[in-house]
């Protein structure tokens, strides 16, 4: 069967703020207009604010009694597609992000009857915000573990905005998106329901 461009898919952004709702949130914005531009490619699903729930540090799929986890985990196995949503501090990805990767470090030791991890054939897309320089090493930090735990990354799989170095505007406070993070948006959209599309309809081979 080969891949259809109606085929319906599903996503989920994980937004890793360190605020929990319902502060506003610049990193909740670019995912929140990623998934929008998303669903102009036939994709649906949901965003998650980690900051809201009690995600535990540890790298197994179920840390125990409490631990979040294990829905968030069901949802992106649910999913073609993952976008992963952080701001940056002090010129990396923020804890929480760090929290979600080691998380899923977990899927490392999970595979399929065939011997592939579960992500395998999922997509992953990265958006970066934030008042200092770093986007590019925050989303190079991401793309390496992403893949490392099975996700496969298309071309340019991030959207970003940087403020001006040492000022205090964010993401949130312009009266307008700007038209460069706008078109890199959309583009990250097509690129990963394109991806995940093709891979739907021709998965990797068994390990």
């Amino acid at each position: 069967m080969e891949a259809n461009e109606t085929t319906p898919l599903r996503a989920v952004a994980l937004v890793c703020t360190l605020s929990p709702s319902p502060k506003p949130s610049s990193s909740q914005l670019l995912a929140e207009q990623t998934m929008e531009a998303l669903a102009g490619h036939g994709v649906t699903g949901k965003v998650i604010r980690i900051a809201d729930h009690d995600v535990r540090p540890g790298v197994a799929v179920d840390m125990g009694e409490g631990d979040f986890w294990p829905e968030i985990r069901e949802t992106i196995l649910g999913t073609d597609i993952l976008i992963l949503a952080t701001p940056i501090w002090l010129g990396h990805p923020s804890s929480l992000a760090q929290r979600v990767m080691e998380r899923l470090d977990a899927e490392i030791g999970e595979s399929d009857a065939e011997g592939r991890m579960l992500t395998y054939g999922k997509v992953a897309g990265v958006c970066v915000v934030g008042n200092e320089d770093g986007a590019h090493h925050v989303s190079a930090e991401l793309f390496q573990g992403l893949n490392d735990c099975g996700f496969t990354l298309p071309a340019n799989a991030v959207t970003y905005w940087v403020g001006e170095a040492m000022q205090g505007t964010d993401y949130q406070d312009l009266d307008k998106t700007p038209e460069k993070t706008a078109a890199t948006t959309a583009t990250l959209a097509a690129n990963v329901a394109h991806l995940a599309r093709r891979l739907k309809y021709a998965p990797y081979p068994p390990s």
